[in-house]
């Protein structure tokens, strides 16, 4: 018989549930405003759970969740300028996702990472650090993809910090407005920046 713990087939364990809570509760109420009986509730966890599978407690719990949810954010990159024709139709399309998808979760869902960053840059310095990875980490795969389709490496790097920067900012807007609009501001003025981004390599590559 498996048990909740027994990796199988359509069984998530204890652990899963608990990282998916905490992913979901960061972010739509970030850190301060998430409390570990909340967690346990909606995982649906017996208190024990967490200090069996998280030792440091609260601090352990969120330092994974956000590098769990960091990683499958990141996977985002690929997934939609993967599939884009151009890196233009792929920050259209990035930014776009992000309006439809915020709107959809009623301005509740934003990026947990962003979330829990605001928070703890000056107070904790172990989940400063799990955020920094995390960013540093889709600046990287950023800067991969955007040189394997046509920018030199240190505009590659530019451009993807600017982009998040700008998706970042926008979700912080837009939730405070209850608006889709800094979502769109936001990916119309990327647009540019990228279309200015490939037409420079161009005329360099003449």
């Amino acid at each position: 018989m498996l048990g909740e713990d027994d990796k199988g087939a359509g069984v998530t364990t204890s652990r899963e549930r608990i990282l998916e809570a905490s992913t979901t509760l960061l972010r739509r109420q970030g850190l301060s405003g998430t409390g570990i009986k909340q967690i346990l509730t909606a995982a649906e966890a017996p208190f024990g759970s967490l200090y069996h599978h998280f030792p440091g407690g609260k601090d352990e719990l969120a330092d994974e969740t956000i590098r769990t949810a960091g990683a499958a954010y990141g996977l985002l990159f690929p997934a939609i300028y993967g599939d884009a024709p151009d890196l233009v139709t792929g920050t259209t399309t990035a930014f776009a996702l992000a309006a439809i998808d915020l709107e959809a979760a009623d301005y509740a869902d934003a990026c947990p990472i962003a979330t829990v960053a605001l928070e703890v840059a000056s107070t904790n310095d172990r989940l400063r650090r799990a955020t920094a990875d995390v960013f540093n980490g889709w600046i990287d795969e950023g800067t991969a993809l955007f040189a394997a389709r046509g920018l030199d490496e240190s505009t590659a790097r530019r451009v993807i910090i600017a982009l998040i920067a700008a998706l970042e900012g926008a979700f912080v807007l837009s939730r405070a407005l209850r608006s889709t609009e800094p979502l769109a501001a936001a990916g119309r003025a990327m647009e540019a920046v990228v279309r200015d981004a490939l037409d420079g390599a161009e005329d360099t590559s003449v």
